[in-house]
């Protein structure tokens, strides 16, 4: 059983973040919990690495002096799994919005499906999609997007040091990525696609590692809470 002094001096928390919450809904939710568990007036909790509303899995909360580390926890290599769709692709790269194209995929192959993921190992170059919370000119690029507005976007270096498909079902692949700090999964599923000279989109996506940390070892919020209050 922890007590306050545990999360004030410093915890790591492996949550399992459950769809459509937000990163910072479920850090909120957390501090919230543990200070009303504990009455705490205050306590420092972050988290360690964004994960989209429409994604699942690990999120690495630290509480109280651990806080300091989360730089060093974002740093670490990710592993996610999930699956691409391909022959359409949506503005956002993922179902947060509508398909707006729809290609031919007669031409592709489960031969140049996986001859395709191996050209996506090593360091790429990556452009981040629009609709994310990346700021330019102070303001976030989803803003732009959703304003319909037109705004030039860098690439960066990424680096992904594993890219297998371990299923493929007619027009959607499963897939598995370790990758470094920065990479968009949206934005590889996207490059995937045209790679095979067809579209291709997101729809699910899962965060399994951080570094060592492992969404196995990972609590749903509930069932943390649950562990708060439970004498």
């Amino acid at each position: 059983m922890k007590t306050a002094e545990d999360f004030l001096s410093g915890q790591v928390l492996l949550i399992d973040k459950p769809l459509h919450w937000t990163s910072f809904q479920a850090v909120n939710k957390l501090r919230w919990e543990i200070r009303h568990a504990f009455k705490i007036k205050k306590i420092k909790v972050g988290h360690a690495g964004t994960l989209d509303p429409l994604a699942t899995g690990l999120l690495v909360i630290c509480t109280g002096k651990m806080t300091k580390q989360i730089n060093t926890f974002q740093g670490q290599d990710k592993e996610y799994t999930g699956t691409i769709v391909i022959g359409s692709t949506t503005p956002s790269y993922d179902l947060e919005t509508e398909i707006d194209h729809t290609y031919s995929t007669n031409h592709i192959t489960e031969e140049l499906i996986h001859q395709t993921s191996l050209q996506f190992i090593g360091d790429i170059k990556q452009y981040p999609p629009v609709f994310s919370a990346i700021k330019k000119d102070g303001k976030r690029l989803y803003e732009f997007a959703r304003a319909g507005e037109d705004v030039e976007i860098q690439s960066r270096t990424i680096n992904i040091s594993e890219f297998e498909i371990t299923k493929i079902d007619g027009n959607h692949l499963d897939f598995r990525v370790v990758c470094s700090k920065g990479t968009y999964i949206r934005s590889l599923a996207h490059d995937f696609g045209k790679a095979l000279n067809s579209g291709a989109h997101l729809s699910v996506l899962r965060r399994t590692k951080i570094g060592d940390f492992n969404v196995e070892n990972a609590l749903t919020p509930e069932a943390f809470i649950k562990g708060l209050t439970t004498k």
